[in-house]
Formats: structure tokens, C-alpha cells, sequence
């Protein structure tokens, strides 16, 4: 009787279950008949469901509105964040991209000034120079007092000692020694370094002279009121025929008495490749290199009887004595 219990109790709990599935089947089936019923009617007449549409729309909508707020509110803060972070670095750009406008204008009211005051003179034409080599510069001196830098061009690809080293930017300084295949290069921040310059867009003649730190000293040629301001951007003056005229030098930016102390245009440390340049004038260089007491393009000695005889008339053949 037991057994007969328990086996009357599994077929019922059996039934149960059929019946739970069989009603879950019945479900299942008669919302997929739902669901293509309400489809065929979508397709069929849109129109149908649209004041259902419109009341689900009504009910979500503060929902959705809040929603669209917290999206445009987080969207706005993380740009503002974007911006924030951006904004240093687009700073930077700029100044530096104004700061570049600013030497190229100088630059060409200097060579404006120079072409005018060439062609009222001589009436020449100034061309392109093109340059004797391009290098690398390859490193600098970091720890000595004086200041140099080392390229990667020598007398194998014609670089000579006294040619000019630029860069994009302005003046680096001139070549002093020249190997086979590298080159020193004397800075014009170097205590030794002596250039004649002249402020843009006018004829303020003055000396840059190197200071060994980084910076360099506008000597004014003519003392009396010293015309600088702060900010004058001072160019090559192609006085001496090392240098030729019009290329960017310094830029003022503290007044002394005899002039200011400048900072340079073109530094060295974040210049990457420069050019070799020809020596400008190179008869008038070897002529102001020349000592006095020598004839210019001989080693012969000037003396007082060949001042005599220029002042006569009277030519000598050079090594020839006359009795």
C-alpha cells in the first residue's frame, strides 16, 4: 500500500509538470501569433499603432530628456576637459608660429631696405644664394666656457674655414676649423664672436658681440640716446664681407647703456640641420684681414718708398730693386 502511495504521488507530480510545459508551449505560441498578427497589421495599416506609439513616447519622455541632458552635460564637460589639456600645447604652436611670422617679416623689411638702398647705389640685383652644403649639427660644447658646435660637412663636401652657418630661422655662427668629413663651428654666442648688424627697417649700425651664456650684447656704433626698444629684431648688415646682409641676428630684449642685451633667433640646441653658405664678399674679407703694412693679395711688405712711388706715378715690379 506504501509503494502504491508513492508511485501515486509521482504520477501526479508528473502530470503537474506536463501540464506547467504544455501551458508554456501554448503561451509561447500564441504570443508568436501575436507578434506576426501585430506585424502583418504594422505593414498593412501603420497608421494602427500610433496612439500607442504616441503614449509610450509620452511616458518615456522626462525619462529620455534627462537622459539626453546627463549625455550632453557629460559630452560638454570631458571637450571642456579636452580643451583644458589642449589649450597649453595650442598655445605653444601658436607663439612659436607667430613668433616665426615675426622673423620673416623683419627679414623682408630688412632685405626691402637693403634692395632699395642697392639698386639707389649701384643698381644691382641681388640673387639667391645657394648654399655649399647642408648637414647636420651633430653636437655642441655642453661644459666648456667657450661655445661651439660640430657638423657633419667638411672640406669633402666644400665647407671652408670663415663660411656661414644658418639655419631656417637666422644666423648659428661661422665655420672655424674644417676636417674631411666634420666641421667646428664658432657660435655667435661664443665671447669671441664679434658680428656687425643692424636694426630692421632702419640703419642702426651695431656690433652683436657673444656673451658666452647663451645670449649676446648689441653694441651701438654711434653712442649718444640709445634708440632701441625692446623686441627690435636686428639682421646682418653685410659690413666686413663675412656675413651677407638681411639675415636674422637677435631679438632685444633688455636696454643697457650702450646698447641691450638680445636673444638670439636661431639657437643651436633646437636646430636640427643647418646651411653652409659662401663667404659673402670674399675680396673684402681677405682685404680687412690683410694687415695694413701689407699689400692686399701679396705677402710682400708695403714700405715707405713704394708710398713714395704710388704717390709719383712710379711702378714696381714685385722682387725687383731698384738701383
Amino acid at each position: 500500500m506504501a509503494l502504491s502511495g508513492s508511485k501515486q504521488r509521482i504520477s501526479g507530480h508528473s502530470k503537474k509538470a506536463q501540464y506547467s510545459a504544455f501551458t508554456g508551449y501554448v503561451a509561447i505560441v500564441l504570443a508568436i501569433l501575436l507578434g506576426i498578427v501585430l506585424l502583418v497589421v504594422s505593414l498593412i495599416q501603420p497608421a494602427s499603432f500610433s496612439g500607442l506609439r504616441g503614449l509610450f513616447g509620452d511616458a518615456t519622455q522626462p525619462v529620455a530628456s534627462v537622459n539626453a541632458g546627463a549625455r550632453s552635460g557629460g559630452r560638454g564637460f570631458f571637450e571642456s576637459v579636452q580643451g583644458y589639456l589642449e589649450a597649453g600645447q595650442q598655445n605653444a604652436d601658436l607663439k612659436k608660429e607667430v613668433e616665426i611670422a615675426r622673423i620673416r617679416l623683419a627679414e623682408a623689411r630688412a632685405t626691402e631696405e637693403e634692395n632699395r638702398r642697392l639698386k639707389a647705389l649701384l643698381g644691382l640685383r641681388e640673387t639667391e644664394v645657394a648654399p655649399v652644403a647642408v648637414a647636420r649639427l651633430v653636437g655642441s660644447s655642453s661644459v666648456s666656457t667657450r661655445r661651439f658646435a660640430y657638423l657633419g660637412a667638411g672640406r669633402s663636401d666644400g665647407v671652408k674655414p670663415g663660411m656661414p652657418v644658418r639655419s631656417e630661422r637666422g644666423i648659428v655662427g661661422r665655420v672655424l676649423e674644417a676636417a674631411r668629413h666634420s666641421s667646428r663651428v664658432l657660435l655667435i654666442t661664443d665671447s669671441e664672436s664679434v658680428l656687425p648688424v643692424r636694426r630692421a627697417g632702419d640703419n642702426t649700425v651695431a656690433f652683436a658681440e657673444g656673451r658666452g651664456d647663451g645670449l649676446i650684447n648689441i653694441r651701438l656704433i654711434n653712442l649718444g640716446i640709445n634708440p632701441l626698444e625692446r623686441g627690435d629684431v636686428f639682421v646682418t648688415s653685410g659690413a666686413g664681407g663675412l656675413y651677407r646682409p638681411g639675415i636674422a641676428v637677435a631679438i632685444v630684449t633688455r636696454l643697457t647703456d650702450d646698447g641691450a642685451v638680445a636673444r638670439i633667433i636661431s639657437n643651436p640646441a633646437a636646430t636640427d640641420y643647418v646651411a653652409v653658405e659662401p663667404v659673402w664678399q670674399p675680396d673684402a674679407l681677405r682685404g680687412a684681414e690683410t694687415p695694413i703694412e701689407e699689400a692686399i693679395g701679396s705677402n710682400r711688405t708695403v714700405t715707405a718708398d713704394d708710398e713714395a712711388d704710388e704717390g709719383s706715378g712710379e711702378t714696381r715690379e714685385p722682387g725687383l730693386v731698384t738701383p
